[in-house]
C-alpha cells in the first residue's frame, strides 16, 4: 500500500490517507482480504501521529471499505458493486458540478456544455 502525504495539500492528513486507500481499493490495487499496515506501522512509515492513522482507519471502516479485528489488524472489506458505484458517482457529481460552475462563469450555454461532454465521452 503506497500512501503519499503532502503537508502543503490543504487537506488534513487523515483525509489524504482515506482518499488514497479508497482509490487503491476502487482500482483493485488493494483487494478484499488484503491486510493493511497496523496503525502504528503506518504512522511510523509516514512519520505522523498514530492518532491520525487511527482516525483514517475509523473513517474507512465507517464507510465500509475496511474491517478491523482487535489483535488481528485491519483488512480490506469485500466490496459490493453498489458501494463502489456510489463512490464513483460521488466523484462524477463533484467533477460535473465544477464543470457546470466553470461553464456558467464563462457564459457557456447548456447545449454547448452537452456538446463538449459528448465529444469527451466519444473520445474515450
Amino acid at each position: 500500500m503506497d500512501i503519499i502525504i503532502s503537508n502543503g495539500a490543504g487537506e488534513p492528513i487523515y483525509e489524504q490517507i482515506v482518499k488514497q486507500v479508497k482509490s487503491q481499493i476502487m482500482t483493485g490495487e488493494l483487494k478484499a482480504g488484503d491486510a493493511l499496515p497496523s496503525m502504528r506501522a503506518l504512522a511510523q512509515a509516514l512519520r505522523i501521529s498514530v492518532i491520525t492513522t487511527k482516525r483514517a482507519y475509523e473513517e474507512l471502516e465507517r464507510d465500509g471499505f475496511i474491517e478491523s479485528y482487535t489483535g488481528k489488524g485491519s483488512f480490506v472489506k469485500g466490496q459490493n458493486a453498489e458501494l463502489l458505484k456510489e463512490e464513483y458517482l460521488k466523484k462524477v457529481e463533484a467533477s460535473l458540478t465544477d464543470a457546470c460552475e466553470n461553464a456558467k462563469r464563462c457564459g457557456m450555454e447548456l447545449d454547448e456544455l452537452k456538446s463538449v461532454l459528448e465529444m469527451i465521452w466519444g473520445g474515450n
